[in-house]
Formats: C-alpha cells, sequence, structure tokens
C-alpha cells in the first residue's frame, strides 16, 4: 500500500510544473493518513464551490468582481477561515480536512483558494511571502494580492509591512522579492516542509519518513532531503535503507560540511549491515 501511495504521489508531481494538477498532488500528501480517500471525490467538490462562485459572478466579469464573488462563496456561503486555535495541527494541511472541517492555516487555503479561481478563470498564483502564504493576480496594470487566510483581504503595500512587523517584530522589512510567485511544486514542498517541523516536535518518525519519502519524490536531488531520510531511517533501525541514503547523499555532495561525519556513520552501518547478513 505504502508503495502504491508513493507511485501515486510520483504520477501527480511528474513532468513540468504547468501540467502538475495541485489539488490532486496536495490531496495525494493526504493519503498517508487517509490512504483510501476519494481524491477524485474531492476535486469534484472544488469543482462545486467553483460553479457557486460563477453563478453568484453573474455578467459582471472584472478581476475585482472575481475576487468579491469568490471571497463571498468561499467565506461567507462555505464559511471557510483560518484555524487560529489549533494552528499546527497536521489536519490543516490536508487539503480533505479543510475542506470537510472549512478551515486551514495560510498555505492550505490558499491552495483551495487558487484552485476554485482557475476553474472561474481567474489566474492566481502562490506568494511564499515569509511566515504567511499569499496569492496574487498580476497583469500589464495591476497587481493585487490576497490573503485567503483572512477572507480574501486585498492586501496593500502598507498591511503587507504591517503582516510583517506583526509576524517579526520589525526585524524583517518588505522588499519586492516576498511578492514573487511560486511554482506548483514549491507550493507542494512549503506543505511538506511544515508537516514535516510538526511532526519533527512530536518525535513521530514513522510520520516524518512518509513525508521525507514525498519530499525525495519530489525533488530526487535533494541532498538534504536524502540525508534527513538516511537520519529517519537510521532511529528506525533501517540500517540497509539508512546506508543506501547516505551513500546517495555523499553521491550528491561529495564536500558537504557534514561529509566526514557521514563517512564514520557509512562505516558503522556497513559493519552492521553485514552482521545482519
Amino acid at each position: 500500500m505504502a508503495g502504491d501511495l508513493i507511485a501515486d504521489f510520483r504520477r501527480a508531481v511528474s513532468g513540468p510544473d504547468d501540467r502538475v494538477d495541485l489539488a490532486c498532488a496536495v490531496l495525494e500528501i493526504a493519503r498517508d493518513d487517509y490512504p483510501d480517500l476519494d481524491v477524485a471525490g474531492y476535486l469534484r467538490r472544488i469543482d462545486q464551490i467553483a460553479v457557486h462562485v460563477m453563478e453568484r459572478l453573474g455578467s459582471e466579469k472584472t478581476v475585482y468582481h472575481r475576487i468579491a464573488a469568490l471571497n463571498s462563496v468561499m467565506f461567507e456561503e462555505h464559511g471557510f477561515h483560518g484555524n487560529r486555535r489549533n494552528y499546527y495541527d497536521p489536519k490543516n494541511s490536508f487539503l480533505n480536512e479543510v475542506i470537510e472541517r472549512k478551515m486551514g492555516i495560510p498555505i492550505s487555503l490558499s491552495v483551495l483558494y487558487m484552485e476554485v479561481a482557475q476553474r472561474t478563470g481567474l489566474p492566481l498564483y502562490g506568494v511564499s511571502f515569509p511566515g504567511h502564504f499569499l496569492v496574487k493576480y498580476s497583469d500589464d496594470r495591476e497587481r493585487i494580492v490576497i490573503d485567503p487566510f483572512n477572507a480574501g483581504e486585498v492586501k496593500s503595500r502598507e498591511s503587507l509591512g504591517q503582516l510583517l512587523e506583526s509576524l517579526y517584530g520589525g526585524k524583517v522589512t518588505l522588499v519586492d522579492d516576498f511578492l514573487e510567485p511560486v511554482t506548483k511544486k514549491q507550493i507542494i514542498r512549503r506543505m511538506l516542509n511544515n508537516l514535516k517541523m510538526i511532526y519533527l516536535q512530536e518525535k513521530n518518525f514513522l510520520k516524518i519518513l512518509a513525508v521525507l519519502q514525498r519530499l525525495v519524490v519530489l525533488d530526487p536531488s535533494s541532498a538534504e532531503d536524502t540525508r534527513d531520510r538516511g537520519s529517519v531511517y537510521l532511529k528506525l533501525e533501517c540500517f540497509q535503507y539508512a546506508l543506501a541514503d547516505f551513500e546517495s547523499y555523499l553521491g550528491l555532495v561529495p564536500y558537504a560540511k557534514d561529509a566526514d561525519a557521514v563517512r564514520e556513520e557509512i562505516v558503522t552501518l556497513r559493519k552492521q549491515v553485514q552482521q545482519i547478513h
């Protein structure tokens, strides 16, 4: 079953970024906790929300009318909202739970918002703003930054500065790079990293391993993820898999700062693997 889940995720994220079905890929992340998840069923529910938006939109189809209709349907009619009470609940990162519970964190609500918008003909892009994911509309004339965690609030440059102030206490200054669009695969990576940090706090190594499996599938050239997966395998006493990952890590970055320590670990693991066999 685990192999099937990874294979399905690999299919969802393979190919060029513009061919990735973001909602499908994000729903695949949830299948580690919900292996029998009806991915197609939840995609249909996103379609249905988009139909409601189009019905609300009527004949007025300017960008601002589309955003207003989207906000009205998602946040007033359906009641989606940010989960401030249990922000670090991993369910906030599972799109099926976001749809069922009508709440999530900035990035999961942004994914849903973008996917509904895309189905109504409104192209939006994810913005990996420090500490708070946002979405953006951009054309030759204007740029509109939207906060799905806060009921689709349109952010001014002043309010973006205030958001940074509330998050970092004046230690981070707003620069244009913070508002650059990110790829779908970067969004998926950020969601997986969020889960990784939650499970690290819980010291749930089986859950961490599942996340790292997906991170390595997403980017096989990621030396850090390969090394971290090896470290988790080691904690779980899966010595042969740990050895393979540490060897792959050094193959990717032979001159890494921790290369000597990893080489020492490899020597020990080779002895352990030989004893087992």
